[in-house]
């Protein structure tokens, strides 16, 4: 990096209508700071983007300074800390621009799925979000996006039309499927290895009311309803979209009452069909063991967050995921005797989750993609919070308890967006297969060779 006296010479990032910010400044905590309080971020400097122009600026200046770059929006996959360099914070370009004719909407670089439902909605359509809509919309997306509609519609990638982005030489392109296709592919499931993202126009779905809601049992009782929510979902229709999870819940304020404190067993229903065929769906699982809550209703799309009611404050957390060829028997004891009722009412993940994954998951998408995750049939994933060192070990030594005792299993896969914290190449090379793997490095030798978008789950250059 060029530096004048000890510091980064700023002088060619002055151009930017955003702020410009170095440790020390008055907002820099604030800027660097994501919705994963896990990572602490030390960017050499941080700047917070408007528009296009203020990234392509950004990236130009990192080009002809060799300064690697990390970009941010909502900060939910933030699992890392971003040290030196410099940050993106592209959270101040929120605009949605909703189509009902194509049924399309042109997404900028920060907006949250929140803003695309609120768009969309009052056309009947919406957008393929997952489990928080507070989440950012182009991380999400690069990554692939695991939607709560997943079964019904496929990832959020495949419906993806065109990018706008800045590649790392510091030029604005505009890709889609026959415009650079190459690089249109990449970004589809590849993360942002070989670019940053500042819109893109995907697909909606006519999606104008959910059913959906989560029926929760004591977790005492966790055996019957996993076990009758594995063999229930052999039969369901490919619209039908679950999650079992077993709930431990601090005793916050965020958390409602009941649910708040307790330890639960969990069924996350969305279905967005009509309402009384999910009823009737969903009787098996009602009967299945005791219900103490049932919060499944008839909603808006735009209160989607009422199904898994993520948090919605900060908070320091651990994730880590697994793809899953099945769920036989024995993996359902191997899961309960890490997570359930016998691991006791103190065990230190948050949460730990079976996904019901096929139907449209499963297809292939109409314009290829590098998402790797269609051969899986569930999939799991837990949360543990790290709030402290002793907690935090905890929770990393339950994890490798969990994904160990599961990994036969597996296909040896995760998802990019939930992986975690990505360990060496070996371990991030698990996002995808290896050919992908191996075009996917191709790609970013031919975009990014001086490997500027190197944090996170980062390929390196072929």
């Amino acid at each position: 990096m060029t530096t004048i006296h000890g510091t980064p010479d700023l002088f060619a990032l002055s151009e930017i209508n955003g702020p410009v910010l170095r440790p020390g400044d008055p907002a820099y905590a604030d800027e660097v700071t994501g919705f994963n309080l896990s990572a602490l971020h030390t960017p050499d400097v941080v700047i917070g983007a408007t528009g296009p122009d203020d990234i392509v600026t950004a990236m130009r200046w990192a080009k002809a300074t060799g300064t690697p770059v990390a970009v941010q929006a909502t900060g939910h996959g933030a699992n890392f800390p971003i040290e030196q360099g410099l940050l993106i914070n592209t959270s101040r370009m929120t605009d949605v621009e909703t189509d009902p004719t194509t049924r399309t909407a042109t997404v900028a670089a920060g907006a949250k799925w929140s803003d695309v439902l609120a768009s969309a909605a009052p056309h009947g359509l919406a957008g393929l979000c997952g489990t928080s809509t507070d989440a950012g919309v182009i991380g999400y997306t690069l990554g692939g996006g695991l939607p709560v509609l997943g079964r019904a519609y496929g990832y959020a990638a495949d419906l993806v039309r065109s990018f706008q982005v800045v590649t790392p030489d510091g030029h604005l392109r505009e890709t889609d499927p026959q415009q650079e296709p190459e690089l249109f592919w990449a970004l589809r499931g590849g993360k942002g290895n070989v670019g940053v993202v500042t819109s893109l126009v995907t697909e909606l779905v006519p999606v104008p009311r959910l059913y959906g809601g989560g029926i929760h049992s004591p977790g005492e009782h966790a055996e019957p309803l996993l076990r009758a929510w594995a063999d229930w979902t052999r039969t369901v229709p490919d619209e039908m979209g679950s999650m079992f999870s077993m709930l431990r819940l601090p005793p916050i304020p965020q958390i409602p009452e009941p649910l708040r404190g307790g330890f639960w067993a969990r069924v996350a229903i969305t279905w967005p069909g009509d309402p009384a065929e999910g009823e009737a769906l969903i009787a098996p699982l009602r009967d299945a063991a005791p219900v103490a809550v049932d919060t499944v209703e008839e909603m808006d799309v735009t209160a989607m967050d009422r199904i898994h009611m993520e948090p919605q404050d900060p908070l320091p957390a651990r994730e880590c995921c697994l793809l899953l060829r099945d769920l036989p028997a024995d993996a359902l004891s191997a899961f309960l005797e890490q997570v359930g009722p016998a691991a006791g009412a103190d065990h230190p993940l948050l949460v730990a989750s079976l996904r019901h994954m096929g139907g449209a998951l499963s297809r292939p998408a109409l314009v290829e993609d590098a998402v790797c995750a269609r051969d899986a049939r569930y999939f799991m994933e837990s949360v543990g919070l790290m709030p402290a060192p002793p907690v935090a070990e905890a929770v990393e030594q339950a994890t490798r308890r969990l994904y160990t005792a599961m990994a036969p299993y597996g296909t040896g896969h995760t998802m990019v967006n939930i992986h975690g914290t990505p360990g060496d190449e070996q371990d991030r090379a698990r996002a995808w297969t290896p050919e992908v793997y191996a075009r996917l490095r191709h790609d970013k030798a031919t975009y990014d060779p001086a490997n500027l978008l190197r944090y996170g789950h980062a390929v390196t250059p072929a």
